[in-house]
């Protein structure tokens, strides 16, 4: 699908959603409505004529020493894939330095699970409606988000004492029916 009718789509599908849209290279970037991003993907995911079916990469971004940049501090990108339809989109939205959320993703792909804890525990970006938003790369008892710009990189954090993660295991072997 080429990107004028995806973009006439779109809009037909979610009037006032799409906030604007550029070519990066020949791929779609098109700004969204950051509380409504989960509609959005779902949308993009449910519609048989889109069928973005692949959630390939959440990237979080600290907009806050870009040059020029004078909106909101920081964005996800969300970059989805249509294997069906062999089709990709790039999905931003915006969060302000004082409010860093966005809808999860996690009820729409698997996969959103990881990456919505890597952008917690790396930036600090919330998702609402996460199942389980905890770190992820750093251990439980560091403090701050080691990508954000202003974080001192510099910093040790120490480990005090180790977490136990079997309350994340017991719900793997449940659901395999190994407890």
């Amino acid at each position: 699908m080429d990107h004028p009718t995806l973009l006439e789509k779109l809009n037909a599908l979610l009037p006032g959603k799409v906030l604007g849209s550029t070519d990066r290279f020949g791929s779609l970037e098109v700004a969204v409505d950051r509380k409504a991003l989960a509609e959005v993907v779902g949308t993009l995911r449910n519609d048989q004529d889109l069928a973005f079916d692949m959630l390939i990469d959440l990237v979080s971004i600290d907009l806050s020493l870009y040059p020029g940049w004078t909106g909101d501090r920081f964005a996800v990108n969300v970059l989805l894939k249509s294997l069906p339809k062999n089709h990709r989109l790039q999905l931003k939205a915006t969060a302000p330095e004082d409010d860093p959320s966005f809808p999860s993703l996690a009820g729409l792909y698997a996969n959103a699970d990881w990456l919505e804890r890597e952008a917690w525990d790396q930036m600090g970006l919330k998702f609402t409606g996460h199942p389980n938003l905890k770190r992820i790369l750093n251990h439980h008892e560091f403090v701050g988000h080691p990508l954000r710009k202003d974080y001192p990189i510099t910093r040790r954090q120490w480990l005090s004492a180790n977490e136990s993660l079997m309350d994340e295991m017991d719900v793997r072997l449940k659901t395999k029916g190994y407890r």
